[in-house]
């Protein structure tokens, strides 16, 4: 490719990613009126009814929000065997190399709840969304397990970024330990997900305008079902909970780096 064509698909690019900004707030903004009867309790159907069919709907437009920017050139993705999420009582657990991993993951994560930033509750693009689909705030408090936990008995699945927030430029990835304190204690399986893009993009303090010259392109690797019951057999919790952190930790590394 020269460097003319090569400029000018690096604009084109810039352009359709430009758009997917636009076109996810305008999203926004119509899932705010359309989930309306959702947040403001005039739906009589149980909550969990009522989470189900929000869920459906976010399910939906998100993957007509990833399929609009894949179709005008912004990015291509690989999301294969996803059927394989959203089983009940399953946590997900998944590296945050970006911005849009909670797009992609509960766009094809059928029905999942979702352990989010409480600040995204202040994000007018987002809070209608989470609080019509139940996903839970993570505030930092032991309330917090107990809701994720009680949600998991209920027959749902979790998706959950053990990492808090994106990874840094570094490349290194910090596993908090609540993730596996929340499967041990009420997950029936385990999923890992390996989230692997390049180049990297949409990064933490990245401004939006700064667009690789190569396609970003994702894939996604759903991973062997892990047993929590194994690693709970004979064990103390706390013990559990720090060796099944450690070794999903190494068993991300050793996946990223391949």
């Amino acid at each position: 490719m020269n460097r003319i064509s090569a400029y000018f698909w690096h604009k084109w690019r810039w352009l359709a990613i430009a758009s997917g900004y636009v076109v996810f707030g305008l999203f926004g903004i119509a899932l705010k009126i359309v989930l309306l009867p959702f947040t403001s309790g005039l739906l009589n159907q149980s909550r969990a009814a009522n989470q189900k069919r929000a869920r459906s709907i976010i399910q939906f437009l998100w993957r007509q929000f990833l399929q609009y920017v894949r179709l005008i050139g912004g990015l291509n993705y690989r999301f294969p065997d996803h059927d394989r999420l959203g089983r009940p009582g399953q946590v997900i657990i998944a590296n945050h190399p970006s911005l849009l991993d909670v797009v992609f993951m509960l766009a094809h994560a059928r029905q999942s709840n979702c352990i989010v930033k409480p600040g995204l509750l202040d994000n007018p693009f987002l809070n209608s969304a989470i609080r019509a689909c139940g996903y839970i705030p993570n505030d930092g408090s032991a309330q917090v397990i107990d809701h994720a936990v009680a949600a998991l008995q209920g027959g749902q699945s979790i998706l959950i970024f053990p990492e808090g927030t994106r990874t840094g430029d570094d490349n290194v990835i910090c596993f908090h330990r609540g993730a596996c304190a929340i499967a041990l204690r009420g997950a029936t399986v385990i999923t890992p997900v390996i989230i692997r893009m390049h180049p990297r993009c949409f990064k933490r303090n990245q401004p939006w305008y700064h667009i690789p010259h190569e396609k970003v392109n994702y894939e996604f690797i759903i991973g062997d079902d892990i047993d929590p019951a194994h690693w709970k057999s004979g064990k103390h919790m706390p013990a559990a909970t720090r060796q099944l952190n450690a070794y999903l930790q190494t068993y991300f590394e050793r996946e990223l780096q391949k």
